[in-house]
């Protein structure tokens, strides 16, 4: 059969939400998303979503749809290696680079989400071409994952008691543990919001925290040795962003032995190299979506190996199950259960995977293994963009 690649293209999707999530520095209105098409000469169709850029999205898109696809038109899909590096050091894109990184870091946050898109629509059309699935192209190490919620949003009028019920469903839905959302309030206010979390669930059950870059250096160790005695699995991006290497080592150093977990704002495994460099980190959740695709995450994981770090990856599931499933130091796969703050999670795979006593199942069908449906994709893109058959 041909593996040649006859068609690349994007969809950029915005669904409005019913209610609004404000998390440690920021507030959700909307989930974006972006479902990404690679179609092989022999009609195999290689198909992702992931993303949620709102500010940039088109843009992406236009990248995806432009530049990058004339790249890749006509060429072998299995020249993976190949392709990705031609599109990471593609000149035909109008960024308007100026030569000064941190200005002009959103243009390159564009060219790798766009890469992102395609590479991981790529490794779903080798699978369904060989009719194997991802993760056992990528090692299998093994078939099911411990699955926690993103969870504990700040809400007006939220009370101690509708926080600690929210903790108990996500329970009795058969979820290990919470990813609960702190640093938007002072140290002491969210380390007693942990403290009703782990009186309200006992203490067999997972607790994270994610701060969101919310806190200073100080501040992040004052959280830490408050909520030492309550079990903490991680404090994942505890500082703010200007900080992100010599703090995160200061917090690190004085965590009190409660994990550093950071690396979902990096857009490259050169970005990972400097938090593991630094001493930053024990847990890496680089976010395939936006680091350049499974080609490029594989390399962080390689590299986190050999330096003692464990891997997490940024919500995403569809990707993310395949890629911790198939490497020995992935920790869990993380999910919206909420479906009024992830209606794309609910709406757009025919179905997801099987969580029981804890696990995710890993799928089995060819490639990512969540075929996805075209009257949702229909619903929610720009008027203009039309689904391929």
């Amino acid at each position: 059969m041909n593996s040649g690649i006859a068609e690349v293209t994007a969809i950029p999707l915005e669904r409005r939400l019913e209610n609004v999530f404000h998390g440690g520095t920021y507030t959700i209105t909307s989930r974006y998303t972006l479902v990404t098409q690679v179609r092989l000469e022999d009609g195999t169709l290689g198909q992702t979503f992931g993303g949620d850029e709102e500010r940039y999205q088109k843009d992406i898109a236009a990248a995806i749809n432009g530049p990058l696809s004339h790249i890749l038109l006509g060429q072998d899909v299995f020249d993976i290696e190949r392709h990705w590096d031609e599109m990471f050091r593609c000149t035909e894109l109008d960024l308007a680079y100026r030569g000064i990184h941190t200005i002009d870091l959103a243009n390159h946050t564009v060219l790798m989400q766009a890469i992102s898109a395609i590479d991981i629509a790529m490794w779903d059309a080798i699978g369904k071409h060989l009719r194997k699935p991802v993760h056992k192209l990528l090692g299998g190490f093994r078939d099911r994952l411990p699955v926690i919620a993103i969870g504990g949003y700040y809400r007006a009028g939220k009370t101690n008691e509708d926080l600690a019920e929210e903790l108990r469903g996500y329970q009795r839905a058969g979820l290990a543990g919470i990813k609960l959302k702190v640093g938007g309030l002072p140290p002491g206010e969210d380390a007693e919001r942990v403290r009703i979390a782990r009186k309200a669930v006992g203490d067999s059950f997972v607790i994270a925290c994610d701060a969101n870059q919310g806190w200073t250096p100080d501040e992040a160790v004052e959280f830490c040795r408050l909520v030492r005695d309550l079990n903490v699995r991680w404090l994942e991006e505890p500082v703010k962003w200007y900080d992100q290497l010599q703090g995160l080592a200061l917090v690190r150093r004085n965590s009190g032995g409660i994990p550093i977990n950071a690396g979902q704002g990096e857009i490259s495994r050169f970005g990972c190299r400097d938090l593991v460099n630094a001493g930053a980190v024990d847990i890496l959740n680089v976010d395939a979506t936006i680091a350049g695709g499974i080609t490029e995450w594989r390399r962080i994981a390689g590299m986190a190996s050999m330096s003692n770090i464990k891997m997490a990856h940024h919500e995403e599931p569809q990707v993310a199950v395949h890629l911790l499933a198939s490497i020995p130091h992935g920790l869990y796969v993380e999910i919206f259960p909420d479906t009024d703050r992830d209606p794309l999670w609910a709406e757009l795979p025919e179905q997801q995977p099987p969580i029981k006593n804890g696990f995710m199942e890993v799928p089995h069908g060819p490639g990512l293994g969540l075929p996805l449906r075209k009257d949702v994709i229909e619903r929610y893109r720009p008027e203009g963009e039309h689904v391929s058959a």
